[in-house]
């Protein structure tokens, strides 16, 4: 098999060939189906698949039996570790042994529960085996993005303006509803929205569970489709709770603060949700910021699976298409700032009312505070709130961006020094 020829390159790549040189092994934790084994895979000599009975066999009687003795078979792919927990301490020990860099590459789409964790993992692994985070693809990763406007760039103050391939927007809604799964990027257009409702049904009736006992199918199925109400909102658990109080039965009720905790930890478990936490650096009036988090599933596909929702109701409700396109481009954000060991925030004014959709702060603490519009009717309203922003600001940013939907080209606002970007010419 030709893996070079099939293999999708993919911005994690380059953090798994730097971690592979520096730690005996690496971690690669992320939603099933987002590609952590065919990345592994385009990276290891040598494969383990735990899923294999013989294979878990093996290895709950004795973890190092299935570990390659040639280094030269290194790195050795463990694909879904957690389903033989004990394989953390043996890989440990393991590094600990060799001076070799790059042992192991181990997989998993399922953190252990906090319980099982305790019993069967004795050693964090720090310093051994590093962590590292896996999302779906981004629309520059599947191609739907050309690259021609650079975060680095805008940052640098080297990005040009230049013209880019308009995108219409059901073409945008499309993105939306396909989500970022690489099995789903040669799926016909019509049957986009097929895998992110099976991967729903698959997290309802199979993933969800926390090693103690099932789930209700119903209360996780009701706290799924609240999240998607609140996606890309600051949504307390408190709302959720009324939300589901509002639009479900007596008997279907999920009121409890501490069963809906209970259910949350769950699919962050899963690695389903991947919330922004809020801003705080530098702003005039530090009492008046806002804490909480904005709400996100991983990938908008899964809130549009939750609602039923496809490209054409996407279009004839804007207002929800709004939100969604912000999550769109807040999940990207999120996996291009990883790719330059940044981070995304979000920012809110609980006195003013202003909002800033997302902040990104670079690793030597610079930071950029980004707006975004679904259409390009919509950049001077965004153009007033950076500056607001801006205004507020002890340490000034260095730049602003607006991203857009439906734009056609990447301009640097001669007035304001502001970018404006379409999120199909995005890139790191």
């Amino acid at each position: 098999m030709n893996k070079e020829k099939e293999y999708l390159p993919r911005l994690i790549d380059k953090k798994i060939s730097e971690y592979l040189e520096i730690f005996g092994a690496i971690s690669i934790e992320g939603p099933k189906w987002c590609g952590k084994t065919s990345s592994s895979t385009h990276h290891a000599k040598t494969i383990t698949y735990l899923e294999e009975q013989d294979n878990q066999d093996v290895a709950l009687l004795d973890p190092k039996a299935i570990f390659m003795d040639n280094l030269e078979e290194r790195p050795q792919l463990i694909d879904e570790w957690q389903l033989v927990p004990k394989i953390w301490d043996a890989v440990r020990r393991e590094c600990d042994k060799s001076p070799i860099k790059g042992n192991f590459i181990l997989t998993g789409s399922t953190t252990l529960s906090k319980k099982k964790k305790k019993e069967k993992v004795k050693h964090s692994g720090t310093g051994r085996i590093a962590r590292i985070n896996m999302y779906t693809m981004s629309l520059y990763e599947s191609k739907d993005s050309t690259g021609k406007a650079s975060i680095m760039d805008m940052f640098n103050g080297t990005q040009e303006n230049t013209n880019n391939k308009e995108v219409d927007i059901k073409e945008l809604a499309y993105l939306i509803v396909r989500g970022g799964w690489p099995e789903n990027i040669t799926v016909r257009k019509d049957k986009a929205y097929v895998i992110p409702v099976s991967y729903i049904n698959s997290i309802l009736y199979e993933d969800v569970e926390d090693g103690e006992k099932r789930r209700d199918i119903n209360k996780m199925k009701m706290l799924l489709k609240s999240l998607s109400r609140n996606e890309s909102s600051i949504a307390s658990n408190k709302t959720l709770i009324k939300d589901i109080e509002t639009s479900e039965t007596e008997k279907e009720l999920l009121s409890s603060r501490d069963t809906i905790y209970e259910y949350m930890d769950d699919l962050n478990r899963l690695h389903l949700i991947e919330n922004q936490e809020a801003y705080s650096e530098n702003y005039r009036s530090p009492e008046r910021i806002g804490k909480s988090v904005k709400r996100h599933l991983t990938d908008p596909s899964l809130a549009c699976a939750c609602l039923s929702l496809t490209p054409e109701k996407l279009l004839k409700d804007l207002n929800t298409f709004g939100f969604l396109f912000e999550s769109l481009v807040e999940r990207d954000l999120r996996i291009y700032m990883d790719y330059l060991e940044g981070k995304v925030y979000h920012f809110r004014d609980n006195v003013t009312g202003l909002e800033v959709d997302a902040i990104l702060e670079f690793p030597g603490g610079e930071y950029a505070p980004v707006e975004i519009k679904l259409g390009v009717n919509e950049i001077d309203n965004a153009k007033n709130t950076l500056n607001r922003f801006y205004n507020n600001m002890i340490k000034k940013p260095a730049f602003m961006c607006i991203i857009v939907g439906n734009g056609s080209s990447v301009v640097k606002d001669p007035e304001t020094g502001i970018y404006i970007v379409p999120i199909t010419a995005l890139r790191p």
